[in-house]
């Protein structure tokens, strides 16, 4: 038989781990197709190439971001072979089983939980007897009626063969992600989230996974996600991988962690910050909320000043950037309260903040228990909540306005110290600056295009000239340091209008040249010629001490003079500044 396991992905980039342990399981008695998509693919084209393959047998690995995909592609393979078996797997079938059978009619079979033993069953019937009553973890259809078989215990992990060895695979593992994992199970009980529902913790072989990413690193990997859902809760487990990849990783290798915050020890972080190379690793933490009556009533235990503490820790060694998530839509957390939760965890200023809406995901304890809280959340996958008792829709709205430009002024880092001024000096808290300008620029209908660099520039401009008059000048000129100074080229066309004059930057060129020394040993050294400063640098004049603001974080009336040195041929921008008043030179 001819059997295919294929999924979509949510990207280009990502990969299925699920169906590669499907296929290493199923070896080397079968021999088994792995076909991969993306959900912006086109469902015809997904059908066409998945029947150009001639299959038997399909089995789809199926999540909330691509159930809704797979459904459309399934009912179309269906009605054009009647006879082709059709599998389904994965988190979003594992819950209300019974309910994806009677929905999706040309579903055959649904796998329940861990797959792999439960796969290899199937498939040693499909070549035999065809008594799928010997299959583990699966619900079928018998006699017109919808049977289900018990799981089985749960596998050892250390018996499970490489899911990264097939040669098919390694032309693309610098291209995409690779996701590995050395651990199933959650020690935690977090009601919104699927890993709750698997009690203890199991982990693989560890030195089959060092071999894994030995071979992963040779064959050309370049970010390898960890997907173990606390990955730090052995202490010892986590030192002894942190120190393998510290000493063996190949230059250029990223490697990304699910890190729980408050349980990581001060220790840890010294050593990492000592002896990890900048930008080796990356942690993503899950925040979720700062109320601790909201964490109470979702059984998630979080000391969050243990948490600030490892976050600031790590910021403070600057080796290791962080990714920080909220979810908006928890249990008695309103308006207010979410506010406060999103400056709690902005103050730590992680290189990202994600913020998310909950999801009311099939077979999690808060689900099955919405009515306590009066949830009101959509059908269909994600499931996304419209509202509940304490956060109306017209909240999550505003609270969706705040997510869209956090993405484009924050996580970008397009404008950092822009950012950091306006939530400083100009608005009461960093949430508010990112709420009135998320309704602003909503208001605009700005949401529903797209948006060049310079436009991003322009709307913020828009939005301070209409409502910060006073403080346009300052942030208008944060924005140019922002944006000459994260320029790889010479900006050919910048979105504001010169405010010096022809003669007066000449002036100034002038008079760099005349003492370059004015400009730091460092700007003396390169020697430039009159030619390199006009051809390769941009001049602007600030109307405070940007040197003073970058070490005190106070701003003080005295024009600086910013030059930025764009590299020819060489992508690098250098940042020099002195007083206006040191060149002995007046400008308007």
């Amino acid at each position: 038989m001819n059997i295919i396991l294929s999924t979509l992905n949510a990207k280009y980039i990502h990969t299925s781990l699920s169906i590669r342990y499907l296929k290493a399981y199923a070896q080397p008695e079968y021999n088994v197709q792995l076909a991969e998509y993306t959900i912006n693919d086109p469902a015809m084209n997904i059908v066409t190439d998945l029947f150009q393959k001639n299959p038997d047998v399909i089995g789809f690995s199926c999540y909330i971001w691509n159930i809704e995909e797979t459904i459309k592609v399934i009912k179309m393979l269906k009605k054009i072979n009647p006879s082709l078996i059709i599998l389904l797997g994965g988190p979003e079938v594992t819950y209300d089983t019974r309910e994806w059978m009677e929905k999706i009619p040309e579903v055959d079979f649904i796998f329940i939980g861990e797959g792999e033993q439960s796969f290899k069953q199937f498939l040693d019937e499909i070549h035999g007897k065809q008594q799928f009553e010997n299959v583990s973890g699966v619900a079928y259809r018998k006699d017109g009626k919808i049977a289900f078989n018990p799981q089985s215990g749960k596998l050892d992990l250390k018996s499970i063969p490489s899911p990264f060895r097939f040669e098919e695979d390694l032309p693309y593992l610098s291209k995409r992600i690779t996701y590995i994992e050395t651990s199933r199970g959650c020690p935690f009980s977090c009601q919104f989230c699927l890993s709750s529902i698997e009690v203890g913790v199991r982990y693989f072989d560890r030195e089959k996974t060092k071999d894994d990413i030995r071979f992963l690193m040779k064959n050309g990997a370049k970010t390898i996600k960890f997907v173990d859902r606390t990955f730090n809760i052995s202490r010892s487990y986590a030192m002894e991988m942190f120190q393998f990849l510290i000493d063996e990783h190949v230059p250029g290798t990223v490697f990304q962690f699910e890190i729980t915050g408050d349980i990581m020890r001060p220790e840890v972080i010294e050593f990492l910050n000592n002896n990890a190379p900048k930008g080796l690793f990356r942690f993503e933490i899950g925040v979720q909320s700062t109320n601790d009556a909201t964490n109470e009533l979702v059984m998630r235990r979080q000391n969050f000043s243990k948490l600030k503490r490892t976050v600031t820790m790590v910021k403070e060694g600057n080796k290791i950037d962080q990714h920080l998530d909220l979810i908006a839509g928890l249990p008695e957390e309103d308006y207010n309260s979410f506010r406060k939760t999103f400056n709690d965890v902005f103050e730590m200023r992680p290189e990202e903040l994600q913020l998310g809406f909950l999801k009311m995901l099939r077979g999690t304890g808060l689900r099955l228990r919405a009515s306590d809280h009066d949830y009101v959340y959509m059908d269909h996958s994600p499931y996304e909540i419209l509202k509940n008792n304490v956060l109306p829709f017209e909240d999550i709205v505003k609270i969706k306005q705040v997510e869209d430009v956090l993405e484009k002024y924050w996580n970008d880092h397009r404008m950092d110290e822009t950012v950091e001024y306006l939530v400083q000096h100009v608005f009461p808290s960093p949430f508010d600056f990112f709420q009135q300008f998320g309704t602003f620029w909503d208001d605009r209908g700005w949401s529903r295009i797209g948006h060049q660099l310079e436009d991003l520039y322009r709307r913020l401009y828009e939005f301070l000239e209409e409502s910060y008059e006073e403080e346009l000048t300052i942030a208008r000129s944060f924005m140019k340091y922002d944006y000459l100074r994260n320029q790889k080229h010479k900006p050919r066309k910048p979105w504001w209008s010169d405010l010096l004059s022809k003669e007066e930057r000449s002036a100034l060129y002038r008079k760099i040249l005349e003492k370059p020394e004015r400009l730091g040993t460092k700007f003396s050294e390169k020697q430039f010629t009159e030619k390199d400063l006009f051809k390769h640098t941009v001049i602007e004049v600030l109307p405070f001490n940007i040197k003073h603001y970058e070490e005190t974080g106070e701003i003080i009336k005295d024009d600086s003079l910013l030059l930025v040195h764009y590299e020819p041929n060489e992508g690098k921008t250098t940042v020099f500044t002195s007083p206006i008043r040191e060149l002995e030179v007046k400008v308007s």
